[in-house]
């Protein structure tokens, strides 16, 4: 929304019921009143006369809100909710739609209140508003994260009643067709933001004509000097092709009737940005972008799209593996269609799409199609794959931890270049290009996703991380004790993927870091004399009002996490309680954190020492990190003397064994052919994975080789280091702990 000049000091209050009855041409501006007659016959088309009334009554009441006010360009501020009234009614929206359009900016740039709203014109209408306006006032934040809130606030309104993002997003077009009048700091701003969030929705909800046009829009005001020369070279070739292009168009025209098809042939030239990024995207010179000019075939049926595609491809040969059938499977917006590359005269590329009257107006229009097309069985399914990706916004919303992570979710979702793979019961699921088993697992079901440790892809076991392809069979394989994996991040491409593993992992370092706080305060409170039960609830009360801690468990966090000193915490507790008549004793006893390997919680390996069971080790709090096992050898905590009221005793735990530990090892061996197999069959022979090998640069007869390898303890470690020395080329193998002395 451009932001009006000055706010109008009336208010809507003033304007009485009979307001509506009168003739709207003496509200509106003389410059507006061909574009308000033409807005009355569209709804006069398809809308019964008491709507059509209520919907005057509406403009009627935004005029007089918006009095005085002008936008950037000059124009009455009225003339802009008109205009998105105006494209509402093109997609035959409904009254209160209409209405709430005609009203969506009063909330933010007037003092009218939802509450007056809800009163003149109904309770729903005052909820498409809200979700359509700002929040007005985010205090302590940052432009980007009011952003984000507010994004935030109109997808979960959206997702509650999709007409709020139809309203926004015709709001967002009249913006783009005016934006020249806008400063250009925020003309690029808005350009960014609607090419970024905008535009990818719009062909979320299948509005395809919309979701172009306003890539055009932002094109231009963000690349103004590539769009003007990019629409000259566009015009030039034009001419030079218009020939050719004719050709094709005749020869098409010409054939399908001969096959007894009764088709309406048209011309389309690909648009701007399309170009664009084709260019940028593959590394193309304009000349050699060949597919500027497509042709649109629509037929009465499905069934004639094949025959036309039978016919065309015999016509003219098509391209192999540039075939896409969207009829059979539609994409995830619910369009539909068939493509197919062909070779036309003089070897060019033409790309034909063929589809029904029906497919080419939900094509057009997506979701909006539900209003003008009410009764058409081919919606119900659109509506429901709509509906479906509505709700998951509500899922991405509980698993997303504030409204930059939702907002971050949100975007990946929204650039679906998809890939259509099966289940084993042969149901049809679209994943984002790219996508893992892990994207699959979280598609099927939350919990198969947390608890899946492989998989089969087309009935053969594949990794996890393994990309899916068109077509693939995918089961998962999954175990009740497995969790997700923190790298699984590194690979997954879905939001709700993304999100889920995010959000387990936070709820189980935030449990680990109480269970952690709680051993290292009651560890602490031991050196007083005391066990943590000896606490009693008013003490905990004092010391919480004290230091603003708003939980027991809070406080036990925070000591988890190392953001609170357990010493202190301790020693305030202890006073407080010989403040209340308790007796606190000198007696120190001492009992050691157990490790069972907990790595990436609350309790974390050193990476730069690498521990594994059997070293010496030393458990360190660091703040934001919790405990960090560290080998007693470390140079890194040792240099770091000051440190030494955060260290911690700790043992390692009788059932660490069952785990696996990445330890690195370097190994100088006679420079060989064979060599590097013999070691790694001596190490695979010792029942280690090798997780990783570098080799250093050869220095005459010798190699430097370097491993990481899993291992359970320090003795599978000196079995491993015993099987290599037996290799005949080995001269010298060491351990590498780049933090050890």
């Amino acid at each position: 929304m451009n932001p009006p000049s000055a706010v109008a000091p009336s208010t809507p209050d003033s304007v009485s019921d009979e307001a509506s009855l009168i003739s709207l041409e003496m509200h509106a501006p003389v410059d507006l009143a061909e574009d308000l007659e033409r807005f009355r016959n569209k709804l006069s088309a398809y809308l019964p006369p008491e709507e059509v009334t209520r919907i005057e009554s509406a403009y009627i009441f935004g005029n007089t809100a918006h009095l005085g006010q002008f936008r950037s360009s000059g124009d009455p501020y009225i003339s802009h909710p008109l205009a998105v009234a105006d494209t509402l009614a093109d997609w035959r929206l409904d009254a209160q739609a209409l209405t709430a359009a005609l009203l969506h900016d009063v909330m933010e740039d007037t003092a009218c209140t939802k509450q007056q709203i809800a009163d003149k014109f109904g309770k729903a209408v005052a909820e498409l508003v809200d979700g359509v306006s700002k929040i007005d006032h985010i205090e302590n934040q940052s432009f980007e994260e009011a952003q984000a809130e507010n994004f935030r606030k109109m997808l979960l309104a959206m997702a509650r009643d999709v007409r709020v993002i139809l309203i926004k997003l015709a709001d967002r077009l009249h913006n783009m067709r005016t934006l020249s009048a806008v400063p250009l700091p925020k003309r690029r701003r808005i350009a960014r933001e609607t090419l970024d969030i905008y535009a990818p929705i719009a062909n979320r909800l299948g509005l395809n004509a919309l979701y172009r046009e306003l890539q055009e829009h932002a094109f231009r005001h963000l690349r103004p000097m590539r769009y003007r020369v990019l629409e000259k070279a566009v015009k030039n070739a034009r001419g030079n092709r218009r020939q050719v292009v004719g050709k094709i168009m005749e020869s098409l025209r010409q054939r399908l009737p001969d096959a007894g098809i009764t088709a309406e042939v048209m011309g389309r030239e690909k648009h701007l940005y399309s170009i664009y990024r084709k260019m940028r995207d593959k590394h193309l010179s304009f000349s050699q972008v060949l597919d500027i000019f497509g042709f649109r075939v629509v037929v009465n049926d499905a069934p004639t799209c094949y025959l036309a595609l039978g016919a065309l491809h015999g016509l003219y040969k098509p391209v192999p593996g540039k075939f896409k059938d969207y009829i059979a499977i539609p994409k995830a917006n619910g369009y539909q269609s068939l493509h197919s590359t062909l070779i036309g005269p003089y070897g060019t590329p033409v790309e034909v799409q063929i589809r029904t009257h029906e497919m080419h107006h939900i094509a057009e229009t997506g979701v909006a199609s539900h209003w003008m097309y009410k009764d058409e069985d081919a919606l119900s399914e659109l509506q429901q794959k709509t509906h479906k990706w509505l709700q998951s916004l509500i899922e991405l919303q509980s698993a997303s931890g504030d409204s930059a992570e939702f907002l971050e979710n949100v975007k990946v979702d929204l650039f679906p270049d998809e890939v259509y793979v099966f289940t084993p019961l042969g149901k049809i699921l679209v994943l984002p290009r790219g996508a893992s088993a892990v994207d699959f697992a979280y598609a099927v079901h939350t919990d198969i996703g947390n608890r899946c440790v492989g998989c089969r892809i087309n009935f053969e076991l594949m990794p996890l991380r393994s990309e899916l392809r068109n077509g693939d069979r995918i089961e998962i394989l999954t175990s009740p004790h497995a969790n997700p994996n923190p790298a699984w991040l590194t690979y997954v491409k879905s939001s709700k993927a993304r999100a889920q593993i995010r959000h387990f992992l936070k709820t189980r370092q935030h449990e680990e870091s109480v269970a952690l706080g709680e051993r290292l305060l009651g560890q602490t409170l031991r050196g007083f004399g005391l066990r943590l039960g000896d606490i009693g609830s008013a003490v905990w009360e004092r010391f919480m009002r004290s230091f603003g801690a708003k939980s027991k468990k809070d406080v036990l966090t925070d000591i988890g996490l190392g953001k609170r000193h357990a010493v202190i915490v301790a020693r305030r507790l202890a006073a407080d309680r010989v403040a209340e008549g308790g007796v606190a004793a000198t007696k120190k006893t001492n009992g050691a954190i157990i490790i069972n390997g907990d790595n990436g919680g609350a309790v974390q390996l050193a990476k730069c020492c690498q521990p594994v069971p059997g070293d010496p080790i030393v458990g360190v709090i660091r703040k934001g990190q919790g405990l960090v096992v560290h080998a007693h050898d470390c140079r890194s905590i040792n240099k770091a003397g000051h440190e030494r009221d955060n260290w911690v005793d700790v043992e390692w735990g009788a059932s660490i064994d069952e785990r696996q530990f990445e330890v690195g090892i370097r190994i100088v061996t006679e420079n060989r052919r064979g060599v590097l197999a013999s070691i790694a069959a001596a190490i695979a022979e010792s029942g280690s994975d090798i997780q990783n090998v570098g080799i250093d640069d050869d220095r005459g007869a010798y190699t430097t080789l370097n491993f990481t390898l899993q291992v359970s303890n320090r003795l599978h470690l000196a079995r491993i280091m015993r099987s290599l020395r037996r290799v005949p080329e080995v001269v010298r193998i060491t351990r590498t702990k780049s933090g050890a002395k």
